[in-house]
């Protein structure tokens, strides 16, 4: 964080100080976790229901935090008291951006694609300058100044990942970190039940376009027509960015590369075409990875950097397409962090590209948050997974058992699918029934999907999963 002495953040949050003068500077970062204190930094403390931080606070400065942010006194320890902690980093983080008024903002929404574009484009930007980047899901009201506090006088772009769960919760973000450059990625069926409906789901993603200054940038996915009309929701400039004839930054000449990569013909105004080659696997990426170009190359990077850096997989989010073969001629691929209809479609669609004729595994955890569209939208993916041959569909959990039924509706399926009670035992179907050379997706919402993907992964250790 730039440097604020105790007297500043108390000013700027409203807060009272207790324990001290208020000279001592903060330097370092701001973290909610004590076990992640820093020296120079300032530790947050809320009170939740199983756990009040301000019982690790002392820890805390001992550990070398300068001071707390809480919402009651600790006694010896320096302390801003607030209201509300939360609300508290909101206002510290818009202030702290006012102080640096040469820095780029990004912002990424949008109902799939978020993290791995997020990823992207502070790829394409740090090759330009110094750059932070939302890690994890640090996408809501407690992420997003979290992430804004990360950033120093030298950093010169911001990429904010900004999830929403209703109306409202964008133009709450934006109103801590106003957006320079907006990008939406795409409007689909995923927090049905927050939203009520995808034109809910549309009004609320657009939020992130109205926030926008008029000397600012809005990048929509030319291939949805929801975010394509989310152009008249702003004066600012607009970009699209697709395989439409309407973008202006265009992908065409899409390929099919090894291990279900692909490969594009990328189009900037002013230069000349260039050939591209993800290093992510799934045929959506090249979508991000047009939204991720159109941003670059606003803030002024060479098409032969942008090309570069979408061709190398460091620095991206882990447990999102990361396809890894195993000493045993077996390939996994794990995309566990989360799912929704879109990303399931996509994940499905991966599996089958990389797979090419090898047996098809898909282990599915359910979907969260799709309201009165849950069983129809596991179905869905239930059939999708059969239409595309996936010879083995494995659900985890009751709730995802409408897979299966999807699945078993289509009559020329010809794989067989199970239903197991949980990660374990997903994990013993596995280790009693892998073959060389299958090919395993592992999919699902944040229920710790990822525990099948770790077996997969350690097959060479104690209860790791071994192919026959």
């Amino acid at each position: 964080m730039i440097p604020l002495t105790l007297a500043d953040i108390a000013s700027i949050t409203g807060g009272a100080l207790h324990g001290s003068d208020g000279s001592p500077v903060v330097d370092g970062p701001v973290e909610y976790d004590s076990r992640k204190v820093r020296p120079g930094g300032l530790f947050v403390a809320f009170v939740g229901e199983k756990v009040d931080a301000h019982d690790f606070a002392a820890k805390a400065v001992t550990d070398g935090a300068v001071g707390v942010l809480g919402s009651r006194p600790v006694p010896d320890v320096p302390t801003i008291v607030v209201e509300d902690p939360r609300h508290a980093l909101g206002l510290l983080a818009h202030a702290v951006l006012e102080r640096l008024p040469e820095l780029t903002i990004v912002a990424i929404t949008g109902s799939s694609g978020k993290t791995s574009t997020k990823d992207l484009i502070a790829k394409l930007l740090a090759v330009q300058a110094p750059t932070v980047a939302t890690t994890g899901s640090e996408n809501n009201e407690l992420g997003t100044p979290y992430t804004v506090l990360k950033i120093t006088a030298e950093t010169r772009f911001l990429v904010l990942e900004m999830g929403s769960r209703g109306v409202g919760h964008l133009r709450y973000l934006c109103g801590i970190a106003r957006p320079d450059v907006s990008v939406v990625t795409n409007v689909g069926n995923s927090h049905l039940a927050e939203f009520g409906s995808v034109e809910g789901i549309a009004l609320a993603k657009g939020e992130l376009v109205e926030a926008l200054e008029p000397a600012g940038l809005a990048v929509l996915n030319a291939d949805d027509d929801r975010v394509r009309a989310m152009a008249a929701r702003t004066s600012a400039r607009v970009v699209l960015a697709g395989e439409s004839e309407a973008a202006e930054i265009r992908g065409t000449d899409v390929v099919a590369l090894e291990r279900g990569r692909f490969g594009f013909t990328l189009h900037v105004p002013g230069a000349s075409p260039v050939p591209v080659r993800l290093a992510t696997a799934g045929r959506h990426q090249v979508g991000n990875a047009l939204l991720a170009a159109a941003v670059a190359s606003h803030a002024g990077v060479e098409p032969a950097a942008i090309v570069a850096a979408l061709g190398d997989r460091e620095g991206l989010s882990t447990r999102r397409m990361d396809v890894f073969d195993r000493a045993d001629d077996v390939t996994v691929i794990d995309d566990s962090y989360n799912a929704n209809p879109a990303s399931m479609a996509a994940a499905l669609h991966a599996l089958a590209a990389v797979a090419g004729g090898r047996r098809k595994i898909a282990v599915l955890g359910s979907m969260a948050e799709l309201g009165e569209y849950e069983r129809a939208g596991h179905e869905e993916v239930g059939r999708l997974a059969a239409e595309l041959g996936v010879d083995r569909l494995i659900a985890v959990g009751e709730q995802a058992a409408p897979i299966l039924d999807g699945a078993a509706a289509v009559a020329s399926w010809g794989g067989d699918s199970v239903l197991v009670t949980d990660q374990e035992a997903a994990v013993a179907l596995l280790r009693g029934s892998l073959l060389p050379r299958d090919v395993v997706l592992v999919k699902g919402s944040r229920y710790r999907t990822w525990d099948v993907a770790d077996a997969l992964r350690s097959h060479n250790e104690p209860g790791g999963v071994s192919a026959k």
